[in-house]
């Protein structure tokens, strides 16, 4: 408990006239953890993020920082910092003046605005900017400017509300592997919100998969891609297949359905009932292409509908025999040697250790 720098016990927020926007959220983050949120629009995240903030009232539940009840707490006394999407740079200051307004606000000595004004300004390689105003600022160096102003007044948890949003595809990524370097550097933790599944995977050492104000799944980048919790987050997260089916046979490890596609066979985290209705997933990535089928399970056979080729990536729409479309993407050696045209008929196939089988 004593390496928690946060933790949310049944947080819940209700909005004036009802609405739910969180629900008995419970959370525990560790001392120097990156923790990404990620779901659709409207699901909680933002809303949850702004209560560790203190810029939203919590409903009912309790948030601790470091172990202190900080539920009540307003948001300029608790040890976080927030980065919003818009960055909110003041446009009459200068980047050097924009970084120190914090400190100045808490009537910190002049000395020590100074040192820790100079210590962040290098930090983020921002002297040559340090006069310069917003206007003439690039996309990048806001970015930092905002990270900078963060991180200056020595937060316990720098909280990012989609922070990359504003920039471009190729300076994202350039900025996403610059923040993750940096959060290891400092040793500070990070909570960040986005609705990019990849910046998710990619930067947090867990994910938080969240949907119409609930908790979803919460693990790992591996486990949240490769193991899903739910059908919301087999269809969310991923390039998944995903076939329906009844449950014919079960145990705690692997279960067996049958569906109006074939029979799949994959693994379960617990019994299923026969005749339950489920899904089996099947993560693009485990997908081979066969002219032969040799068993009795996990394939499907259809029609090329439709095909693209995104350098070295082949995305393929297959018709099955029962006229729905599957969306499949993968590396194109695994395609070669097979008949693309429109109207093909492919046959693939995946082992069942490579595929989840899930209540629906």
């Amino acid at each position: 408990m004593e390496n928690l720098d946060l933790e949310l016990k049944q947080i819940t927020k209700i909005y004036p006239g009802g609405t739910l926007a969180v629900e008995a959220f419970d959370l525990q983050v560790s001392r120097g953890e990156f923790l990404s949120f990620v779901g659709p629009s409207g699901c909680g995240k933002t809303t949850t993020l702004r209560m560790i903030a203190g810029l939203e009232e919590i409903t009912s539940g309790q948030l601790l920082i470091r172990g202190i009840d900080n539920t009540r707490i307003k948001a300029e006394s608790r040890p976080t910092a927030t980065i919003f999407q818009n960055y909110a740079l003041y446009p009459h200051m200068t980047v050097r003046e924009n970084i120190q307004f914090g400190l100045m606000v808490r009537k910190l000595a002049s000395s020590e605005v100074t040192r820790r004004t100079n210590e962040v300004i290098e930090l983020l390689d921002l002297g040559d900017v340090s006069n310069a105003k917003e206007n003439s600022l690039s996309g990048g160096q806001k970015q930092r400017v905002a990270l900078a102003r963060g991180l200056v007044t020595e937060p316990e948890i720098l909280l990012l509300d989609e922070p990359l949003g504003a920039l471009d595809a190729n300076l994202r990524r350039a900025i996403q592997d610059e923040l993750k370097l940096l959060q290891r550097k400092l040793g500070i933790t990070f909570v960040f919100v986005t609705h990019a599944q990849s910046e998710a995977l990619g930067m947090g050492d867990r994910i938080v998969v969240m949907n119409s104000g609930r908790v979803e799944q919460i693990g790992s980048s591996q486990d949240i891609y490769f193991n899903p919790a739910s059908p919301f987050v087999a269809k969310f997260i991923g390039k998944n297949l995903i076939f329906e089916g009844k449950s014919t046979d079960s145990s705690k490890e692997k279960a067996t359905i049958v569906g109006p596609l074939g029979v799949f066979e994959g693994k379960s985290s617990c019994k299923l009932a026969d005749g339950a209705s489920c899904i089996a997933v099947v993560p693009s990535e485990y997908v081979k292409f066969s002219k032969k089928v040799t068993g009795k399970k996990n394939y499907i056979k259809g029609h090329v509908d439709q095909i693209s080729f995104v350098q070295n990536l082949v995305i393929l729409y297959l018709r099955t025999a029962n006229g729905m479309i599957q969306k499949l993407e993968t590396h194109i050696d695994k395609v070669k040697g097979n008949n693309l045209d429109l109207g093909s008929e492919i046959t693939i196939t995946w082992k069942s250790e490579n595929s989840s089988i899930l209540r629906s």
